[in-house]
């Protein structure tokens, strides 16, 4: 039954971190390279040149918008074929359409370059012109690093950005030596465009018909249309409006500023670039799987807060001696604070790109307009407070807290609610045995749980009154509700007090309202869908989602079942009524192993069900992001108890408990 680790195919995100290793690891010279670039035009070109040649790179940033949405597109239609010559076809569309927006954007800012330059305080028109020749083939490139990218290409898509970045270092260098200055850079940046397109043609098979519905094409590619508008005005609106209502020698040194956004944009777009296809090909209880999500937010919190820290220590001269004494800022607020201010701000913001592509990746999603609508607010709260650079910078760490706070908390109660309620075919209510007290329960809880090592210490001393209850003995039952709360007290405070407990009979056709509670290894089973049914199916079919060790405790409880008497506990429900869906409280490993034994084992386990009309206000039986606060509020009004000490005295000789019973 259980597999061995040979065989164990990777987990997804285990995929994510090795996808994310080998862009970051492009990444990584990719921003060695950028680092090289910004210094030499700094020092070559002084504030006044760098600032110019950032903003005209900045408006190319700016289109990359149609660039990234046919990348980021293509890469998930790509990987969503499930055969080569599908994926080439579904590319060769996308490269099609990316050369006609492309020429048109091309055509498009030849004809503004006048106003363009004028609004940017930009010597020459020229420098706008050159660019266009980048911008069109910067369109096209998206979909050719998209199909690399959705076939997991992902070290090839990292040589290309590598390519990229030389071209661009390389080629300014050597035209700023020829006397060319700032066109000399532009002119290099829309060459390292071209190259970067010529050294990425894929090697494609035969044409096949386009399996890709036109509709559903538009729809994906406005979704990251709307998408990349609203992160190049977040990234990039900073440099165009200081360019704009700041002297050339203060955008300069905004210009150096963010660039520590650009480094940890690139390594957040690592992470993004590998997730986004990988959560696109997988299927839905993979990427439900909290832990997918997670590892991506780690990445990029680790490598970003990591570089913030550093930035925050770094003195003052290391920038001077690196971009020249041109780009000294005295005062408190000097170019380390600035800096570090800054890579804060790209951070958080990171942390909400990663959760809204995260979304994309598997529908259509909401949040790409409220980011939208996020980087019209910045656009407006820059052209409103923009006293001082480090004024600027605060206007966007303040909104980029809450745009991540708006993604944030919907994706993570969306997460966290069951995914698929259990539709009960059979409207017949479960059959109602006996009514149970409370102390019935916990006696039937603790039989179950007595092994775990909290209990250790009373193994020997109260042994006796969990295997052999007697529910006359008012100190009896006290001890064992101390001994319970050791280890379960907020999970038993959380279900409400007005609940009725009742042995129920379990039949068959009732197993399909039962599901089990979702979390851990369960969900990797279930397939958006917790019924008893479904996860049954799966550990018979679907192994090799779930860890050896929880498939060996399945197996050990379900040779139990071959003894005459196992000796288990009942399995313990909970549910608003007798007639609506049932979720496992207690028993989700003895009830799976039961029924991988045999249906017929069924007959001999226990049910024991708490009914109340407010279960769904329990994080156990409803799980999303209102039942969590309410639990996180119970954990904090049940902190001041101390079960221990509480037990310690029930455990006394003459305990005040039977004192007051024998009065």
């Amino acid at each position: 039954m259980v597999q061995s680790l040979a065989s164990k195919p990777k987990t997804l995100p285990a995929r994510i971190i090795s996808g994310s290793m080998i862009l970051l690891s492009g990444s990584g010279m990719t921003i060695a390279t950028n680092l090289l670039y910004n210094i030499v035009v700094a020092r070559f070109l002084g504030p006044k040149g760098y600032g110019q040649a950032t903003v005209v790179y900045t408006l190319l940033t700016l289109l990359s918008t149609v660039a990234l949405s046919f990348q980021i597109v293509s890469s998930k239609v790509v990987a969503q074929q499930p055969t080569t010559e599908g994926k080439a076809a579904v590319y060769r569309v996308f490269h099609r359409i990316a050369w006609i927006g492309g020429v048109l954007v091309a055509l498009l800012l030849l004809a503004c370059r006048t106003p363009i330059s004028n609004y940017l305080n930009l010597p020459d028109s020229t420098l706008v012109a050159l660019l266009a020749i980048g911008a069109a083939f910067y369109v096209p490139l998206g979909p050719r690093r998209g199909y690399i990218q959705g076939t997991f290409g992902f070290r090839g898509l990292a040589m290309n950005l590598v390519l990229e970045g030389a071209v661009r270092l390389g080629g300014s260098y050597t035209l700023i030596l020829c006397g060319f200055g700032v066109r000399g850079v532009i002119a290099a940046n829309a060459a390292a465009v071209v190259v970067a397109y010529l050294g990425v043609a894929p090697k494609l098979g035969a044409s096949i018909p386009n399996p890709l519905a036109t509709r559903y094409a538009f729809r994906e590619l406005s979704q990251a249309v709307v998408f990349y508008s609203g992160q190049m005005l977040i990234g990039n609106c900073g440099i165009v409006l200081v360019n704009h209502f700041f002297p050339a020698s203060k955008a300069g040194l905004y210009a150096a500023v963010a660039m520590v956004g650009r480094v940890i944009f690139t390594m957040s777009s690592a992470v993004v670039n590998t997730t986004f296809p990988l959560v696109a090909g997988t299927n839905e209880e993979e990427r439900r799987d909290l832990r997918v999500i997670a590892t991506s937010l780690m990445l990029v919190l680790g490598s970003g807060a990591g570089l913030a820290l550093a930035l925050c220590f770094a003195p003052g001269w290391v920038w001077t001696s690196l971009f020249g004494s041109g780009f000294r800022l005295e005062g408190k607020y000097d170019l380390s604070y600035l800096l570090a201010l800054y890579a804060v701000t790209t951070v958080v913001y990171c942390l909400s790109a990663v959760i809204i592509t995260f979304e994309m990746s598997y529908k259509i999603a909401n949040t790409s307009w409220v980011q939208l609508g996020f980087s019209g607010v910045l656009v407006l709260g820059i052209t409103l407070f923009h006293n001082s650079l480090r004024e600027v910078i605060l206007v966007q760490l303040m909104l980029m807290a809450v745009l991540f706070l708006f993604v944030a908390v919907p994706f993570l109660a969306n997460s966290l609610t069951n995914p698929k309620e259990l539709l009960v075919d059979d409207e017949r209510p479960v059959r109602l045995l006996r009514r149970l007290s409370e102390d019935e329960v916990i006696a039937e809880f603790l039989r179950s749980d007595f092994r775990c090592s909290e209990f250790r210490e009373y193994h020997e001393t109260l042994r006796d009154i969990v295997l052999n209850p007697n529910f006359q003995d008012g100190a009896e039952n006290a001890k064992r509700r101390a001994l319970l709360f050791l280890r379960h007290l907020a999970l038993w405070k959380e279900l409400p007090q007005d609940t009725e407990w009742y042995e129920v009979e379990i039949t068959e056709t009732d197993l399909g309202r039962i599901r089990v509670f979702p979390r851990a290894q369960w969900r990797k089973l279930a397939d958006g869908n917790f019924s008893i049914p479904k996860i049954v199916e799966s550990m018979r079919t679907r192994q090799h989602v779930v860890d050896p060790a929880f498939l060996s405790k399945i197996a050990a409880i379900r040779d139990l079942y071959a003894q005459e008497d196992p000796g288990f506990a009942a399995v313990i429900l909970i549910g608003v009524n007798e007639s609506e869906p049932l979720t496992i409280l207690d028993g989700n490993h003895r009830l799976t192993s039961a029924l991988l034994a045999s249906q017929s084992t069924l007959k001999r386990l226990r049910f024991v069900c708490g009914l109340s009309p407010r279960m769904t206000e329990c994080c156990w039986y409803n799980t999303n992001l209102g039942t969590l606060l309410r639990y996180a509020r119970n954990m904090v009004t049940h902190a001041r108890r101390n079960p221990e000490a509480e037990l310690a005295e029930l455990l006394q000789p003459t305990s005040r408990f039977e004192e007051r019973t024998a009065a």
